[in-house]
């Protein structure tokens, strides 16, 4: 207990420097406006600003990300109850309930509804990170080269499990992004892989390149392609407080919608994601009059909206701890770490304590400070939310060819960011989910790595992974729940959740 509180004081002290408040609160602002605006995720932001943060330094850079991604979540919400348009994947439930009660006169109530109960369940879940960050850091460091491989296979066969649309697609998009991680220079030969005699990709993919590419040129196309209809709500949003019987009605679904939420972050694959839908699901089926759901529920709001930003800050615990990114965003913030020459996994908490305390610290003041932005500044959302699509296309476009050529000065690195913008687009328009690919590129190259160091022992064969009792089992555990996953009867039940 001594050992966490001296922990986070060393947290805030590198938290409550000027520059990194500066940074913190510039990230919750800009998560919360991509929330607002429709058809710019949080993916897509972190891609086009991994850029930016080659002129910081680590923690401010992390700092920086991590606000604009439980911003994110935030901002969605506003958009999901003001324009029945989710403003990010976590939101899609909030437009159910949420838009409703807008349209029933209690906008502000809902708005207000949502910002208290994500701000108790990224005040809990920070707390959550912080207790299980020793012993997962502790249990990590005892980990081998076997283990830390048959570790990353499962957070994979779990982006395969968890992900939407088809199981021979997301596995489809694990292996294409596994090959395009052994592109370039063998790091122990020394000879070309796959370069097809290109000596621009001689050094590999750049990470940049596959993420701005497949996530923001690709996310650009599909938001041309789909006319908009956005229903502003035109009258007045009200109260933004909720009533005492409000606060008794989404307390319990904001608690059991944090609990959800911050056990399914934890786990590989698409958690975070799923966790609104779960909570959503759960106060369905324990409430006594189910029909209201879908006509202005405010348990609708609550228990969601906690468990998105509650799953949104538990999903750092994998990634610090382990090394192993639980999803697309946690999958950008490895990148962000590369760039930045860090290592993500246990040696972060011993080699660069303020660097994992700062960031935890800095989680519960960027709450704070959405918690601030977002109520008083609902009458800006509504103007912004007015702005056609059309007009702000052209400026994120721009501003992605310019992040990615200042990365490196060289106009072919653009060139190939459209490539795969076509890529992440066709790949859409196919219905593949393009999320497990940068999962598998990012793991790719980690588990090659570990398979190798593994393998260097006289005689050693792929048998020999099976030596370690740990990297046994959970390699096990992988192959029966991918085996489960693509029996029909089980895809069949796992395609009607999706769709539900």
């Amino acid at each position: 207990m001594f050992d966490i509180l001296g922990n986070l004081a060393l947290g805030f002290t590198v938290a409550l420097t000027v520059k990194n408040l500066a940074l913190c609160f510039a990230g919750c602002l800009i998560g919360t406006l991509i929330g607002v605006l429709p058809g710019v995720g949080p993916i897509a932001t972190i891609a086009m600003l991994l850029p930016i943060t080659y002129g910081l330094d680590p923690i401010g850079a992390l700092i920086m990300l991590s606000g604009i991604y439980y911003g994110a979540q935030y901002g969605g919400s506003t958009t999901a109850i003001l324009v029945n348009i989710p403003g990010e994947a976590t939101s899609v439930v909030t437009t159910l309930d949420g838009h409703q009660m807008a349209k029933q006169g209690r906008a502000g109530v809902a708005l207000g509804t949502a910002a208290i109960a994500s701000f108790f369940a990224g005040t809990f879940a920070t707390l959550v990170v912080a207790g299980l960050a020793l012993p997962m850091t502790a249990l990590a460091l005892k980990f081998g080269p076997s283990d830390r491989f048959a570790l990353m296979v499962m957070g994979l066969v779990f982006a395969v499990v968890l992900a939407r649309g088809s199981v021979p697609k997301a596995l489809a998009m694990i292996v294409l992004g596994i090959l395009l991680s052994t592109i370039g220079t063998d790091g122990e030969t020394g000879e070309d892989r796959m370069t097809f005699g290109l000596p621009q990709i001689s050094d590999g993919l750049d990470f940049a390149v596959i993420a701005m590419g497949i996530f923001g040129f690709a996310e650009i196309l599909k938001n041309l392609e789909n006319p908009e209809a956005r229903d502003v709500v035109r009258g007045t949003i009200g109260r933004l407080l909720p009533s005492r019987d409000d606060l008794r009605a989404s307390a319990a679904p904001a608690m059991r919608g944090t609990l959800l939420g911050s056990f399914l972050g934890i786990l590989p694959g698409n958690g975070a994601v799923l966790a609104p839908f779960a909570s959503y699901t759960l106060e369905k089926r324990i409430a006594k009059d189910p029909s209201r759901f879908g006509n202005g529920a405010i348990e609708g709001v609550a228990g969601p909206e906690a468990a998105n930003n509650a799953g949104a800050q538990t999903s750092f615990i994998p990634l610090l701890t382990l090394g192993i990114p639980p999803n697309a965003v946690m999958a950008l913030m490895v990148g962000a770490m590369t760039i930045h020459g860090l290592i993500p996994g246990p040696q972060i908490m011993s080699k660069q304590p303020q660097l994992f305390w700062g960031l935890i610290a800095s989680m519960w003041i960027g709450n704070l400070m959405l918690l601030i932005i977002n109520l008083p500044l609902v009458g800006l959302w509504v103007r912004l939310l007015k702005v056609p699509y059309r007009l702000m296309f052209p400026a994120i476009l721009l501003f992605c060819c310019i992040g990615i050529y200042s990365i490196g000065n060289k106009p072919e690195d653009v060139m190939m960011t459209a490539a795969f913008g076509f890529i992440g687009y066709s790949l859409l328009k196919l219905g593949f989910e393009p999320a497990p690919l940068l999962l598998g590129f990012v793991l790719g190259r980690l588990m090659e790595e570990n398979l190798r160091q593994a393998m260097s022992k006289a005689g050693a064969t792929l048998l020999s992974l099976f030596d370690s009792p740990l990297a046994a089992s959970l390699l096990v555990f992988s192959a029966v729940l991918l085996l489960l996953a693509v029996l029909p009867a089980v895809r069949k039940s796992r395609e009607e959740v999706f769709q539900e």
